[in-house]
């Protein structure tokens, strides 16, 4: 089915998190709007899970409405029925089901606890290509998640994930502690390999943050060596690996297995072009079973998120107001520029090729 209107402004021919895992149930349908359209989600009767265009073809009534017949779903206006695969199998005024009598449906997967959605080319659907979340599958990890809404472009969210220099700034009573004091050194460098961008924050023979004071194992007196690297992935996926290991111990160099790392994991899905849904996870290596720990490490991130939301759904309604207002870039943008600038490269091409 061709997308009508105006070309896109998303990259499609990837995969984008659609939804937590418990989210999507049997006997149990709902609606989502991801890239400006609007999708019904579901499990058949063997778990797997199911996306479809949740916009009947025949009046545009939400499927998501409607109910659930084993595995197709009943139109509730007019009582049209549709299998897992979109195509209309009833229409209970008439015998002839016409062969435009279907709805989208969308290649799904689940991994690493999200059920992911490829909103383009259904031939171009590969699961290798989903990003990689290992860490909330991992036995050595605790984690906590949650979705939470933008009010604002989600590529608002990846610039602010991957400038890290406003922790001190905005995040005063929450993750102003992971930063940096501003009298020690936090060399940045950055890389990009293919269509990914790595940014690595490294210091060595330092004390220990209070982070890792409050929630890991090291001491007021201890001397550390810590990092906080960003790894982006098109078009909207930022992982943030927040670790530290004892001074000189060489981690830095090499594997880092054994150090203190929390995993902050990022998962931004276009709502529209002025909102998005932002699903995101704490993780963490150094809990050993202790659920305290992972709550509070989950409350410190959370509640500085919605300082992030607060000041991304101001950005918004500036940009609203004055679209061709000019920005100032400083260094600290680099990171955040190079996503955008890829990601804008990515759709483009997109588009030229058809």
């Amino acid at each position: 089915m061709t997308t009508k209107g105006k070309a896109s402004p998303y990259l499609r021919n990837c995969w984008y998190v659609a939804g937590w895992a418990r989210e999507v149930q049997r006997l149990h349908m709902f609606r989502r709007i991801l890239l400006g359209e609007p999708v019904v989600l579901y499990r058949k009767g063997d778990g797997t899970p199911v996306a479809l265009e949740d916009r009947c073809m025949h009046r545009h009534a939400p499927l998501s409405h409607g109910r659930l017949q084993g595995d197709n779903i009943e139109c509730a206006y007019h009582g049209l029925v549709f299998d897992p695969d979109g195509a209309c199998i009833k229409i209970p005024s008439q015998d002839t089901i016409p062969p435009n009598a279907c709805v989208r449906s969308y290649p799904v997967a689940e991994k690493h606890r999200w059920v992911w959605i490829w909103m383009g080319d259904p031939a171009k659907a590969d699961e290798s290509l989903i990003p990689d979340f290992h860490w909330m599958d991992h036995e050595g990890f605790a984690w906590r998640g949650e979705t939470l809404h933008v009010e604002g472009n989600y590529m608002l969210v990846v610039e602010n994930l991957m400038d890290l220099s406003h922790l001190p700034s905005l995040h005063l009573t929450t993750l102003a502690d992971t930063a940096v004091p501003e009298n020690e050194e936090f060399p940045v460098t950055f890389e990009t390999k293919g269509n990914d961008i790595h940014i690595n924050r490294w210091v060595r023979d330092v004390p220990p943050p209070p982070y890792f004071r409050l929630l890991g194992d090291f001491k007021k007196g201890d001397r550390v060596d810590r990092w906080m690297d960003s790894h982006f992935t098109p078009p909207s996926f930022v992982r943030i690996d927040i670790g530290a290991c004892p001074a000189g111990s060489g981690q830095l160099d090499g594997d880092r297995t054994g150090v203190q790392t929390a995993m902050n994991l990022n998962a931004v899905t276009p709502e529209t072009a002025t909102s998005a849904h932002y699903f995101w996870a704490q993780a963490q290596n150094f809990s050993e079973g202790d659920e305290s720990i992972s709550e509070v490490d989950f409350r410190l991130v959370h509640d500085a998120f919605q300082e992030d939301l607060s000041i991304i759904r101001g950005q918004q309604e500036n940009i609203d107001l004055s679209p061709d207002a000019p920005r100032l870039n400083l260094a600290a943008d680099k990171g955040g520029l190079q996503a955008t600038r890829m990601v804008e490269k990515l759709v483009r091409e997109e588009q030229e090729a058809g």
